[in-house]
């Protein structure tokens, strides 16, 4: 049973018709629920009961399993001391504040049967889709430029940690992020670890050569001896083994990349040649495309991803989808990361423009979403769907969610 579940059963008040009592023996009798809180703390704050005949007023919490509460940290977090009821379906512990004092405990009863517990998790997205297909304004503007904030946070939030592992450098974070997405989510991992292998002084040494970048490149990623059809494959080897020996690199395992059903355009080798042009053309990455992106229209943002300008280069251009992808993934989160840590506004703000000029993504996400109805016409739209979906519908956060709280609260 899932501790929403428990949510769901309390702001229904699906307890009602049976008798409540604490652990120990005394009534309890649920005045009003409170009001249902989407932050850290309790899970119920502003409730009143009347537990053995006293009433009371504060907080409630609730747990699968009442050990749950140890498990948590609870019983060392002051904004818990005022708990009045811990909730719970199983009390296989007496729990205590951090003052030490017990809590009153209800093992709560209720009509609970395999089949509604069944139906409540199976059906629940379907009675949510269902009742915004007709009811669209339940998605607000607010809610959607809410979620929108909090996915360009997150994503700051990711990297952030990258710029504790680089020593703080902007330019070595975008570079592993960049490369990230240079996978396409399907060999995102492989390119990371085949950047966090490659520091990016050492490629930068050779920058003069886009031989000698896409010898490193494919060397690290194990590929180049597998590759019989890629030209110049004996004379990359030899230099790979150059490289190798000079800055004593260790490739990754090739096994981890994947080629099924993916086009010749896609595969990892043609990606990491791409790559490899992207390093030839530009000194610096990060100041290449984040700090000179500021201005400029959406079209001047693509060129940027050019890499047929130069004579000796034959890799397939960059096409204006994956140019896209790019942008949404690396260019405008670090846009966002960047503005939020100089605290530049217009940098922030551009961040969000940009997303606005972008197309919207087309995936199973959007293309869901738009069967009940919602227009999803540039990335921010899609960036708000994909953050619904996989932080709140895919999490079963539906009374964290501003929708999900009005279909399934007892106010409806």
């Amino acid at each position: 049973m899932p501790e929403l579940f428990l949510h769901y059963i309390w702001l229904r008040k699906a307890f009602m018709p049976y008798l409540q009592h604490t652990t120990f023996g005394q009534p309890v009798e649920v005045i009003n629920t409170g009001i249902y809180n989407t932050d850290a703390g309790p899970d119920f704050s502003a409730a009143t009961i009347r537990i053995g005949g006293m009433m009371w007023t504060g907080n409630v919490e609730m747990h699968v399993r009442a050990s749950d509460w140890y498990r948590h940290h609870h019983d060392k977090d002051k904004s818990y001391d005022n708990v009045i009821l811990h909730v719970v379906a199983v009390a296989d512990k007496q729990v205590f504040n951090s003052r030490g004092e017990a809590i009153a405990q209800c093992e709560l009863q209720f009509a609970h049967t395999d089949e509604q517990l069944h139906r409540f998790l199976t059906h629940r997205r379907e009675m949510c889709t269902a009742t915004l297909s007709n009811n669209h304004e339940l998605l607000t503007d607010n809610w959607k430029h809410s979620l929108l904030i909090d996915r360009m946070r997150r994503k700051a939030e990711d990297i952030k940690l990258l710029l504790a592992m680089t020593n703080n450098s902007w330019e070595d974070s975008f570079y592993i992020t960049l490369a990230h997405n240079f996978g396409f989510h399907t060999n995102g991992l492989p390119f990371e670890m085949v950047a966090k292998q490659t520091p990016l002084t050492f490629l930068r040494k050779h920058r003069q050569s886009l031989f000698q970048l896409e010898a490193m490149l494919l060397g690290q990623s194990g590929l180049l001896p597998k590759l019989g059809n890629l030209p110049q494959r004996e004379q990359l080897m030899h230099e790979y083994e150059f490289l190798q020996r000079k800055f004593s690199l260790a490739g990754i395992d090739p096994q981890m990349w994947k080629y099924l059903r993916m086009r010749p355009q896609n595969f990892p080798e043609v990606r990491l040649r791409q790559f490899a042009a992207l390093i030839h053309k530009n000194e610096s990455l990060f100041s290449y495309f984040v700090i000179d992106s500021t201005s400029g229209t959406l079209k001047t943002l693509r060129e940027k991803f050019d890499i047929k300008n130069d004579a000796e280069t034959d890799i397939p251009a960059i096409g204006k989808s994956s140019q896209d992808v790019l942008l949404i993934n690396s260019v405008v989160p670090y846009m966002y990361a960047y503005g939020e840590s100089i605290n530049d506004k217009n940098l922030i703000g551009r961040s969000f423009e940009l997303l606005a000029d972008i197309p919207a993504e087309k995936n199973h996400v959007t293309e869901d979403w738009k069967t009940y109805g919602f227009s999803i016409s540039n990335a921010a739209d899609s960036q708000t769907f994909l953050h619904l979906t996989e932080q709140y519908c895919c999490q079963d956060r539906c009374y964290d969610c501003e929708i999900g709280y009005h279909i399934f609260s007892i106010r409806n």
